[in-house]
């Protein structure tokens, strides 16, 4: 079932928006599709990343996720996040859940379930499939699932 097939707009969200390279991606296939899109929603923690988006869009990001009510997100059909990787990476200290960093994924589950959009999109590096013996994954599946994803 395609929960997008009717849509003229795509609303979306871009946490832990960095530079913009996911609303560039979906903002490229909404066009291809001959779709509007909308970013109603944006955010990074990190100041320069937020003056270059703000540069690159015209949007100015909001700051520390963990700060923000879901409430005060606006609807949106897709959610898209990069949530931050060091705590999987084998380049970063591979704590997981253990640094404060690895808990935002918790954040995104917490907005997916005030707002239920049709889709998300998450990225995460490689050694996230396998960290803590894919244990982590499994806790980043089944909470995604307990929202009925």
């Amino acid at each position: 079932m395609n929960l997008l097939k009717d849509k003229q707009k795509i609303r979306f969200v871009d946490l832990f928006c960095g530079l913009g390279g996911f609303r560039v991606a979906i903002e490229q296939v909404c066009r291809q599709q001959h779709l509007e899109s909308d970013c109603v929603f944006s955010c990074d923690i990190d100041k320069d990343a937020q003056a270059i988006y703000h540069a690159n869009f015209g949007d100015e990001p909001q700051g520390d996720i963990t700060e923000i009510a879901a409430l005060d997100i606006a609807n949106h059909d897709i959610l898209m996040a990069g949530f931050p990787c060091q705590p999987f990476s084998i380049c970063g200290n591979l704590k997981g859940f253990e640094d404060t960093r690895g808990t935002l994924f918790f954040e995104i589950a917490r907005i997916l379930k005030a707002k239920q959009p049709a889709a998300f999109i998450l990225e995460n590096v490689k050694q996230l499939q396998g960290h803590q013996q894919g244990k982590t994954l499994e806790v980043i599946l089944d909470t995604l699932q307990d929202l009925g994803y």
